[in-house]
């Protein structure tokens, strides 16, 4: 069974910075795709970032580029969410969800924007609330 959890939520300053990890198990395909979301209450879901397991190739949602760095630490089948410069509209429920299986090759379903859309990806994750606040 495939699993996605996320660790790493908690309070922080405006301005500070956190890391948020996504621990995937349970997967027998050799290549697979980590997006990272989050929801504000009230909002939709928000695709955040993704990265392949495969080619490492990223992607970013213009409202965290330059910001925030995604990255891939295969021997442990886990993907980090480098959060910097955390304003007070960054506080929301984070997710990452894991996708196996592709409708077409996954580098060609990333490069489509699917890596970022709530709809398109497979197991999601728990969710860790991320507050910031003075």
């Amino acid at each position: 069974e495939v699993q996605a959890v996320e660790s790493g939520g908690g309070l922080v300053q405006p301005g500070g910075s956190r890391t948020l990890s996504c621990q995937v198990s349970g997967v027998s395909h050799p290549v697979w795709v980590v997006s990272w979301f989050r929801q504000i209450p009230g909002k939709e879901r928000e695709g955040i970032a993704c990265v392949s397991r495969g080619d490492g190739v990223k992607y970013y949602a213009d409202s965290v580029k330059g910001r925030w760095t995604v990255s891939r630490d295969n021997p442990k089948n886990a993907v980090e969410l480098r959060m910097t410069d955390l304003s007070p509209q960054d506080t929301a429920v984070y997710y990452c969800a894991v996708t196996t299986q592709f409708p077409v090759p996954p580098n060609i379903w990333s490069g489509s924007g699917s890596c970022l859309r709530p709809a398109d990806v497979g197991t999601w994750g728990q969710g860790t609330q991320v507050t910031v606040s003075s």
